[in-house]
């Protein structure tokens, strides 16, 4: 990394439109953002007719995850995967890095950069968007359920349940490093 750059914060979006919209807004709240998108997050952007307002968006193309490099050279302060399907919580926890996101959470895990994660599958019973503004009742699986416990057991991981854990996640992490950077 070039002395003048400051490190940035990482968002994935993987293929959950599980408050998509309000990740969006946070993001949008948000300065020195990169977004990567999992293949599916690019074809829910779309879907659901969403847009971001971020510089740098990263999607996942490459069979190697090439991005990925970025956290070898320290770019990043944080990684932030928002919303996380059960599918990306699963994968994470089994320690399976098959795909842009989940490489990302490897990287960051081996370069220690702290993940903030907001899973979408919380609760036994959930109200979720669909497309076109459809409010869905959601029924998380007992493994779903498990398998977020578990992440929340990882090092370096921070597992938010709902969006002002997010939030209040997202902004404890910048008020650390704004400290130590003093």
């Amino acid at each position: 990394m070039r002395a003048s750059e400051e490190k940035r914060l990482a968002w994935a979006l993987t293929g959950s439109g599980h408050y998509l919209r309000e990740c969006l807004d946070i993001i949008h709240q948000l300065q020195d953002v990169d977004l990567f998108l999992s293949k599916a997050a690019a074809e829910l952007l779309q879907q659901y007719g969403y847009r971001h307002q971020v510089g740098r968006v990263f999607q996942d193309k490459t069979a190697s995850s090439v991005p990925v490099e970025l956290f070898y050279e320290g770019r990043y302060h944080t990684l932030v995967i928002a919303p996380a399907t059960s599918n990306t919580v699963a994968k994470m926890v089994a320690g399976i890095s098959d795909n842009l996101v989940t490489n990302l959470y490897a990287q960051a895990g081996k370069t220690r950069v702290p993940s903030i994660v907001f899973a979408c599958d919380t609760e036994p019973e959930l109200d979720s968007e669909a497309p076109r503004e459809n409010m869905v009742k959601v029924y998380p699986r007992r493994i779903d359920l498990k398998n977020m416990e578990a992440l929340k057991t990882f090092e370096e991981t921070t597992v938010a349940a709902d969006m002002q854990q997010l939030h209040n996640a997202i902004q404890d992490r910048l008020a650390c490093l704004k400290t130590s950077s003093s």
